[in-house]
């Protein structure tokens, strides 16, 4: 990345919804994961990465903040469930969603200049 990106300015250029984290958005993305698979993100993640999922349950925070990742992004217009918000809230990482589907979504981000 030429320029440092952060939560915030994904957020405000890919118009995505904030379901938690508001006080986090300044987090710097470093990277991006695309999958469903948490076992996958678990040993794959790595610090700063916002990570495109269409997982919803709360367990997908647990795994964000195992590595430190800046954010999730939950595609597809799936909606995060109660506990998933209340736990992002509590650990402290950004939440966000999207209508749009994870291809586009990647493709978005690697267009910002997120690798």
């Amino acid at each position: 990345m030429s320029e440092r990106i952060t939560v915030a300015h994904a957020v405000q250029v890919l118009g995505l919804g904030v379901a938690a984290g508001e006080d986090v958005l300044e987090t710097e993305v470093t990277g991006a994961q695309v999958s469903d698979l948490l076992s996958h993100v678990m040993a794959q993640g790595k610090a700063g990465q916002l990570w495109i999922t269409i997982q919803t349950h709360p367990n997908i925070v647990a795994v964000a903040a195992l590595h430190g990742l800046s954010a999730v992004l939950i595609a597809g217009g799936f909606a995060p469930e109660e506990e998933t918000i209340a736990r992002a809230e509590e650990e402290g990482i950004a939440l966000l969603t999207s209508s749009e589907g994870a291809y586009a979504l990647a493709g978005q981000l690697y267009e910002l200049g997120v690798r």
